[in-house]
């Protein structure tokens, strides 16, 4: 709807300030021509439009425009419950209980039914199996250090086993295929760093204070150097059709193509360390890696130290 769209326009320019006309219309799925009309209907409507000129131009909102906060919809309050909702899960938090309590609230007593059949469409269970509460008190350090700006220090294991002790400003908290981890600068390494919580023991509140440092979390920096197709190695995999659900799980349906043996083809691209080592041998002996060859030779080996282990006895 263009009502819809124009209120999504000035939402976009409150947050980012100036944005191109072009990508605008790229984001909304219309021509540019399109774009300037609504400028021009947003205008009319008495709100602030400001079309800047030059290299550095774009379109905006002049300085110090905001939204009244009775533009939130019932469907708008609806999201944003679900949202708290579903992170609930993984992390209580009383603060974020009361606040869902609060948005439920301010809907009327006629729309409530409505209401709560749009919070339960859906919910996304993000609570883990195994050591809830180690999680939530390293949570709620983590959590105590931003509100308070102090740092935090622990002991981290990385993933070859190496352990250092850390102190870092704490700056964000990410939620990554059931995995907590922090976004911090490290004092140590002087730049951010990715923490898995996980890996991190004696987690304390350290002296001092700290200042927030500028970062753009709508680019999500903790993925770049993960993301970069240089840090990819392209795999080929071959699953035995009893695993093939397992596979589809991981990958997608799209990317699980049957070969004309009765196996299952995968394509896929990871970086390549130890995580990639035990993620392709938790399938067993139903996955073989078929290309790149210094992985499948890496896989070998590893499988046959693993023989080598269990024709020992036990170690006492």
């Amino acid at each position: 709807m263009k009502l819809d769209r124009l209120l999504a326009i000035v939402v976009l320019l409150i947050n980012r300030g100036r944005v191109q006309a072009k990508d605008l219309a790229d984001t909304f799925e219309v021509s540019i021509r399109t774009i300037y009309r609504d400028i021009d209907t947003l205008g009319q409507a008495g709100i602030p439009v400001v079309t800047y000129q030059g290299a550095s131009g774009g379109i905006g909102l002049a300085e110090g425009y905001r939204l009244d906060r009775n533009v939130l919809t019932d469907k708008d309050l609806a999201s944003i419950v679900t949202a708290l909702r579903s992170v609930s899960t993984s992390h209580t938090n009383v603060a974020r209980d009361l606040l869902m309590e609060k948005l439920s609230s301010i809907v009327p007593e006629a729309k409530n039914e409505d209401f709560q059949a749009n919070t339960s469409r859906f919910i996304v269970d993000y609570s883990m199996w195994t050591h809830p509460e180690a999680l939530q008190i390293k949570l709620q350090l983590i959590e105590q250090g931003m509100d308070q700006l102090q740092p935090i220090s622990f002991t981290y294991c990385s993933a070859e086993g190496t352990q250092t002790h850390r102190t870092t400003d704490p700056h964000t908290l990410v939620l990554k295929k059931h995995s907590w981890y922090l976004y911090a600068f490290c004092h140590e390494r002087n730049e951010f760093r990715m923490f898995k919580l996980v890996r991190m023991r004696d987690v304390t509140l350290a002296q001092g204070s700290f200042e927030r440092k500028p970062i753009n979390l709508q680019d999500r920096p903790w993925q770049q150097d993960w993301a970069t197709p240089d840090n990819k190695v392209p795999l080929t995999l071959r699953f035995h059709e009893r695993i093939r659900h397992i596979a589809v799980e991981w990958f997608g349906i799209e990317s699980v193509i049957p070969d004309d043996e009765g196996y299952f083809i995968s394509q896929v691209a990871f970086p390549e360390d130890n995580w990639l080592y035990g993620f392709i041998l938790g399938f067993g002996a139903d996955v073989e890696v078929l290309e790149p060859l210094h992985i499948r030779e890496e896989i070998r080996r590893i499988a046959e130290q693993i023989v080598q282990n269990y024709k020992a006895p036990p170690l006492t």
